[in-house]
C-alpha cells in the first residue's frame, strides 16, 4: 500500500466517507551530487547556526516570523496545531463543477484518492455518480501546514485529486494570444495538419531522453569512454505559413517520438590511436 499523507474524512451532503491520500506522481530522474573539484569529496550542507557556532539538529529547530526588521515572533510545531482549520481533518466539498470548466493551469500536485476503513460503499457510490454526472467537486484541503482547494475528478479506476493554485498565484501570459490576421486558406491547412498528427493519448510512448543521455554518459564514463555530441538542428523562423502549412501537409510528418539510437562510445585506446594517425598524417 502507497505512503498516506493525508488521512480524514470526505464530507458529501450529510454523507461522510473516511479516505486516505497519496502520492499519484513522482519524479523519475538521475541525481547528481556536488563535488569539490579539487579533492573530489561530496559537498555538505549542514544546518550551521552562526551564533553558536556549531551545526544543530532538527529537533533544535523552530518556526519565526520576522514582523519588523530583526524582530521575530516564534512558534513550536503544538502552537502551529492549534491554528489548523476543520480542513485539516474533513474535505468539505463546496460544489460541483464541469470538468471542462478547470483550467489544467491551476493544477499543482496530483494524488490518489482511496477509501479508507468503512468507506468503500459510499466512496463507490460518489465516484459512479461523478461519472455518470460528468461533474468535479471543489473542496477545501489543510497539509504540510497550509489550506488548498482541492479539485476531485473521477477515473476509471477511482477518484483523483488535484491541489490548486489559487487565482493570484496564476501568472497572465504575456504576448501570448495577440491578435494577428489570418486568411481562411491557413486556418483549413492548420487543421489538417492538426488531423494528420492526431493520434490517441499514450503516455507510455514518451520518455526523457535528457536523462536517458545522462546514463548513457554515466555508463561511457565508467568504461573510459566519450559520447559522440549530437547534431541540433537550427529551426529558422516561419516567414511564409502559407509555404510552412503545404509542405508539412505535402511531407505527412508522423508523431516525433522515435526510438533514440544507442549511444556511440568511444573507448579511450580507439581515441588515441585516431589521434595519432592525426599526428603522423
Amino acid at each position: 500500500m502507497a505512503t498516506s499523507v493525508w488521512k480524514g474524512y470526505l464530507t458529501f451532503g450529510l454523507v461522510t466517507i473516511p479516505v486516505r491520500l497519496s502520492t499519484a506522481a513522482r519524479n523519475e530522474r538521475v541525481s547528481l551530487n556536488q563535488i569539490h573539484k579539487d579533492c573530489k569529496s561530496r559537498i555538505r550542507q549542514p544546518i550551521f547556526c552562526p551564533t553558536c557556532n556549531r551545526n544543530v539538529e532538527r529537533s533544535e529547530i523552530i518556526k519565526d516570523y520576522e514582523y519588523e526588521k530583526d524582530q521575530y515572533v516564534l512558534f513550536d510545531e503544538a502552537e502551529l496545531k492549534k491554528i489548523e482549520p476543520e480542513s485539516a481533518r474533513t474535505m468539505e466539498i463546496l460544489e460541483f463543477v464541469k470538468l471542462q470548466e478547470v483550467d489544467p493551469l491551476y493544477f499543482d500536485a496530483s494524488y490518489h484518492v482511496a477509501p479508507d476503513d468503512g468507506g468503500a460503499k459510499a466512496y463507490q457510490l460518489m465516484l459512479e455518480a461523478m461519472n455518470a454526472s460528468g461533474y468535479g467537486a471543489i473542496a477545501k484541503l489543510t497539509m504540510h501546514q497550509r489550506e488548498y482547494i482541492a479539485y476531485l475528478r473521477p477515473r476509471a479506476r477511482g477518484l483523483a485529486l488535484h491541489t490548486l493554485f489559487y487565482a493570484n498565484e496564476v501568472r497572465e501570459a504575456e504576448g501570448a494570444g495577440q491578435a494577428a490576421e489570418l486568411r481562411e486558406p491557413e486556418r483549413k491547412l492548420a487543421l489538417q495538419l492538426i488531423e494528420m498528427l492526431a493520434a490517441p493519448f499514450q503516455p507510455e510512448k514518451y520518455r526523457d531522453e535528457y536523462q536517458q543521455g545522462l546514463q548513457d554518459l554515466i555508463a561511457a564514463k565508467l568504461k573510459g569512454q566519450e559520447i559522440t555530441e549530437p547534431i541540433h538542428t537550427h529551426l529558422p523562423p516561419v516567414i511564409d505559413l502559407m509555404a510552412a502549412l503545404k509542405k508539412s501537409l505535402a511531407e505527412k510528418p508522423g508523431p516525433r517520438i522515435v526510438a533514440k539510437p544507442p549511444a556511440r562510445a568511444i573507448p579511450s585506446e580507439a581515441r588515441a590511436q585516431k589521434s595519432r594517425k592525426k599526428a603522423v598524417g
